[in-house]
């Protein structure tokens, strides 16, 4: 396996809880990796449809291309089922990763034509 396939995470420790008693009250973090498939990919999306129903987040990835002034073409390519959990858990970890993203380079000013809540690609 190739080195930077991997990722390692360390488990939590706080110096103000006793050891003992930590064993006890806060549930011991696994030690886990990080391992892309053979069949792993990255690929560049400029277009992302949510769809939600009662048991699910599903969401669905593509590229938008201007053909002319009034005629778009969204071509998908990726869906992605998530539990409402995880969806929210990425919803915090976005707009955690945003916020620093905006701390660092400044604000991501949004097409004010999409003003509306609904598709936004």
């Amino acid at each position: 396996m190739k080195p930077e396939a991997r990722s390692r995470f360390s488990t939590f420790s706080s110096p103000f809880i006793p050891a003992k008693l930590s064993a006890m009250i806060i549930p011991t973090q696994p030690n886990f990796s990080v391992v892309n498939t053979a069949d792993y990919r990255e690929t560049y999306a400029n277009s992302v449809q949510v769809r939600v129903n009662v048991w699910d987040f599903f969401l669905v990835f593509g590229t938008m291309q201007q053909q002319a002034e009034n005629q778009v073409e969204v071509r998908n390519f990726q869906g992605i089922y998530l539990s409402p959990q995880q969806a929210k858990a990425l919803s915090a970890i976005l707009q955690q990763n945003v916020s620093n993203y905006e701390s660092t380079f400044g604000e991501i000013k949004l097409d004010p034509r999409v003003t509306t809540p609904g598709p936004v690609h």
